[in-house]
């Protein structure tokens, strides 16, 4: 990801949209054949040498594009001339920068299945794994930890959604003059150019693409690093060591802290929270490149120039951090059965509930016969299996059978293979 970014491969794109407009011009009777297959000949590849020339004509033209040009002009010859015909810099640059961001796009979606099938690898490992679930940080009712996997691979499966739609926005070109009225150049010069460089044409432009369709980009690129951030949000917290259900892998020889031999932090995680922070800041910026002044100015240009190469090589490198570590994670069964069991059952009055009110007991009043078992375990430590037995009103709605068949975490799983087959199409 960070080779696309780079000043060589910068140069490349340039030449590539000035020879494929060329050859648009050509088939438009524009511009001759020779000048074409001269540019083609002589326009080469790019060194770090060649750019570091660039950026020494650069210093007196203050202008990339006409700096490009001027060395273009030097390495080809006369021909040269027919290069940027009728043509203004935001054609090149933002021509460019559709197929730099289009296949950093595909980069991106390659990591987003890496992260898919890592996850999917483990849910169906712990498909049947129960853990208890947690609402506003406190237990809640069985789950497996199947499911939380499953509902990460869900999400996930929305930003590639989302990303190859960006993707089809970005990957556009324009190739249509000063202000977008193709005043120097057919528009048929600009189709050629774009389908041979693997583009859309934009049906309409001004002296610049129109930034909403970077800013919807870069967004989805906010939103897929806010996901990865709330998985690695739930993995820090499963690992606190009163929880202890999930852990980072920790390899051999390394160290948690100066101070502490026996920590082992989260720090994946907690890094994948700290650049999930990074591409949210890069959509705002691309947001506030769309309202540029008339046909455009040129405030979008510092912007882009940053959060271009840094956000989709920090996306990229959080896709390949977060696969990891889900590739790596350990996960405690057994303390998951521990933390489930902690309350002493009291997961289980949702069922309890439920039953006494198809057994006949108004809902209100139920929930009053439970709640006083319940808070029994919160105030003294009862079991609250042990209270619900021994509570005489509720012995006349059920037996002690029935009551205890309430406490099986199977009755909470029994389901997990259709929501396996709603997300991953098999349940195995």
């Amino acid at each position: 990801m960070a080779a696309m970014w780079s000043n060589e491969a910068r140069l490349r794109r340039w030449r590539d949209v000035e020879l494929a407009a060329l050859e648009g011009m050509v088939v438009a009777g524009i511009a001759p054949q020779q000048a074409l297959e001269v540019c083609r000949a002589k326009a080469g590849d790019f060194t770090a040498e060649d750019a570091a020339k660039i950026d020494e004509i650069e210093k007196t033209t203050k202008h990339d594009v006409i700096a490009f040009l001027t060395f273009m002009e030097e390495r080809i010859g006369p021909e040269a001339r027919w290069l940027h015909y009728g043509m203004t810099s935001s054609d090149v640059l933002d021509t460019s920068l559709g197929l730099i961001l289009r296949d950093a796009a595909d980069l991106l979606l390659a990591g987003i299945e890496r992260c898919q099938k890592a996850i999917e690898t483990r849910a169906f490992e712990h498909r049947l794994t129960p853990m208890v679930g947690r609402s506003h940080g406190i237990h809640a009712e069985p789950i497996s930890f199947g499911h939380k996997l499953a509902i990460w691979f869900d999400e996930l499966g929305r930003a590639k959604k989302r990303l190859e739609a960006a993707r089809a926005t970005i990957a556009v070109g324009k190739v249509s003059g000063a202000v977008g009225t193709f005043a120097h150049l057919p528009p048929s010069v600009e189709a050629h150019a774009c389908k041979a460089l693997g583009l859309t044409a934009a049906p309409a432009s001004s002296q610049i693409l129109q930034r909403d369709r970077h800013a919807e980009y870069f967004t989805s690129l906010a939103l897929l690093g806010s996901s990865l951030e709330k998985f690695a949000v739930e993995i820090r917290h499963l690992q606190r060591t009163e929880v202890r259900e999930v852990e980072e892998q920790f390899t051999a020889g390394q160290k948690g802290s100066s101070a502490m031999p026996h920590k082992r932090n989260p720090i994946l995680s907690e890094n994948l929270s700290g650049l999930a922070r990074l591409l949210r800041g890069y959509a705002v910026s691309a947001m506030e490149n769309v309202p540029l002044w008339h046909e455009r100015d040129i405030s979008h240009s510092s912007v882009e120039r940053m959060i271009g190469p840094d956000a989709t090589v920090t996306c990229d490198f959080m896709l390949y951090r977060f696969a990891g570590l889900i590739e790596g994670l350990r996960v405690y069964p057994k303390q998951m059965l521990h933390n489930l069991e902690l309350l002493g059952g009291v997961v289980h009055s949702q069922r309890l509930l439920l039953e006494l009110a198809r057994h006949g007991m108004d809902r209100q009043a139920a929930y009053v016969v439970v709640q006083r078992n319940a808070m029994r375990f919160y105030e003294d430590g009862t079991d609250f299996k042990t209270a619900l037995l021994a509570d005489q009103e509720l012995a006349t709605k059920m037996s002690k059978a029935e009551i205890e068949a309430c406490f099986s975490p199977d009755y909470h799983l029994r389901h997990v293979d259709e929501i396996f087959q709603r997300v991953f199409g098999r349940t195995h």
